[in-house]
């Protein structure tokens, strides 16, 4: 298990759920990863070669985490940096953040593949 950073320290100590936060708990409850993560995981580059590849549930969750919350591409790198709760929906932390263009390419993967193999 990984050493609880400061900002987690001090998060976990809080008292008050936020929205935000009671939101990403509801949204972790009705959205069916396991079917998504079957219908993306054959597109899904395996890192092979280059740089490990952030785990496909973790991308998953930062997509639909910039859907929800409007964020841009450097705008949710930057939330991911900035806010406890986001990077723990993610189930990301601090040493490991995926960038800006990591997000750009997984949602044009997102939106160039369909199940039938052709372009959406």
């Amino acid at each position: 298990m990984k050493q609880m950073s400061f900002a987690d320290a001090e998060y976990a100590g809080k008292r008050k759920q936020t929205r935000r936060e009671r939101f990403l708990i509801e949204m972790d409850q009705v959205v069916p990863w396991k079917g998504l993560i079957a219908l993306i995981e054959p597109y899904y580059p395996k890192g092979e070669g280059g740089r490990p590849a952030y785990p496909l549930l973790a991308m998953l969750r930062v997509h639909l985490m910039q859907n929800w919350f409007g964020y841009s591409d450097p705008a949710m790198e930057e939330s991911l940096y900035e806010t406890t709760i986001l990077r723990q929906f993610a189930g990301l932390h601090l040493d490991r953040i995926p960038d800006e263009t990591t997000i750009l390419n997984f949602r044009r993967l997102l939106a160039h593949s369909t199940p039938s193999g052709h372009p959406a």
